[in-house]
């Protein structure tokens, strides 16, 4: 009732191999979880073989803890790997390496399983490894006194270790590696957590969004980090994980912020954690004002367009708009409530040929996202006005944003 692959298993020689060979191998037809070799051997005595084989129901995942201090300017980060053996063999004293990355033929190997199980013999000591290619096997060296698996205990003893393992990390070509120091015992069924990472006094920068496209309609806070070298951080990437955030409450104890998912992070990229909505912090999206002009307008028989809005020309009463320009003057209002400064960064998306005008310093994020930002102080109200000019029908050329400089009232 193991994972195992059939058609992986092979058998090697470690001691005399110039003297042993395999003849074939045999599936007996009563015995579907067991296999026999034949082995031609030049010589009487014993030998140290390996089994290699392709297993699934291992898996693993991260998981990360990170407190920040109470001026919330640094923070201590905890990394762990849980290991999770669902296979069906209990694995002792077992080395542990973990691939950040994807391995397409290990996504198959429960479906190869299950087309015929198969068992090997004696419970005994496993070695997750990789070959030369980075190729996951594990590895299994059967001893020739037919020593039989500890007890369930016994295993659990010798697994839970004072000292703590050290994680060594690896690049191997698109993959990186952690390999667990020395050797763990993970019992089928149970899984073990084990430290990763560790980065102490890791400092941060605290930023307020408003990306609809990300976070929905909500202006949330973020804690930034880097995984880099002056974050204490950058030896490795991280994987995939939830990240607990709380922060030290300066009256010996922590605060609970957020449980928030990452995903994958290289070497040298951020490490963004939105925590919600602050509610020292009120975020308005204000329409001031709106109007239409730019207007075209066609009739006759051969249906020429004027521009009507500017006084020269008469509406006729079988005329048609076929050109017109909208305008809405919006501001963002911000009200910081918190002791501190607060940087805030907006983005907006605008559909159609649209300029947006202001004195702002905007930049494009895209060619319809517009970005800007802006600092408020404590006890701040401040407004960001901008105007959102949207041509229709005759007038419209691409379906772009383009950016103006003007001072609005």
């Amino acid at each position: 009732n193991t994972l195992i692959d059939p058609t992986s298993v092979e058998l090697k020689f470690l001691t005399q191999p110039e003297k042993l060979s395999v003849v074939d191998t045999t599936y007996p037809h009563a015995k579907p979880q067991m296999l026999y070799w034949n082995v031609q051997s030049d010589f009487d005595g014993e030998a140290t073989i390996q089994i290699t084989y392709f297993t699934s129901g291992i898996t693993w995942q991260a998981d990360y803890v990170a407190i920040a201090n109470v001026a919330e300017d640094s923070l201590h980060l905890d990394g762990f790997v849980r290991v999770q053996n669902n296979s069906g063999e209990d694995y002792e004293n077992a080395q542990v390496r973990l691939v950040v990355g994807t391995i397409n033929l290990v996504e198959k190997i429960q479906e190869l399983a299950l087309r015929g199980r198969l068992r090997s013999l004696d419970a005994v000591p496993v070695v997750l490894n990789y070959d030369k290619d980075g190729t996951e096997v594990l590895q299994k060296t059967v001893k020739s006194d037919g020593g039989k698996a500890m007890a369930l205990g016994a295993m659990v003893q010798a697994a839970e270790q004072l000292k703590e393992k050290e994680v060594i990390k690896t690049g191997l070509s698109e993959y990186f590696i952690f390999t667990i120091e020395g050797t763990e015992t993970v019992p089928t069924g149970w899984s073990k957590r084990m430290r990763a990472i560790e980065a102490d006094k890791a400092p941060f920068k605290i930023q307020y969004r408003y990306r609809p496209r990300e976070y929905g309609e909500e202006f949330v806070r973020m804690y930034l980090l880097t995984n880099n070298k002056e974050s204490k951080l950058g030896q490795s990437p991280l994987p995939d994980g939830t990240v607990r955030v709380l922060r030290d409450n300066g009256h010996d104890g922590l605060s609970f912020l957020s449980a928030v998912p990452i995903k994958y992070i290289p070497i040298g990229e951020k490490i963004e954690m939105n925590l919600g909505v602050d509610p020292e912090v009120v975020f308005e999206l204000i329409k001031l004002k709106s109007w239409r002009d730019n207007i075209w307008m066609s009739w006759g028989a051969g249906q020429i367009s004027r521009r009507v809005d500017d006084g020269a020309v008469r509406i006729n009463i079988n005329s048609t708009v076929t050109g017109w320009a909208d305008h809405e003057l919006f501001t963002q209002r911000l009200r910081n409530y918190t002791p501190k400064p607060i940087d805030i960064e907006i983005e907006r998306s605008f559909n159609g040929d649209v300029t947006f005008r202001s004195a702002l310093q905007p930049s494009l994020f895209d060619y319809r996202t517009v970005k800007f930002s802006s600092t408020v102080q404590p006890g701040e109200k401040k407004d960001h006005r901008y105007e959102v000019i949207t041509r229709h029908g005759l007038i419209e050329k691409q379906s772009n944003v383009t950016l103006e400089s003007a001072k609005l009232d």
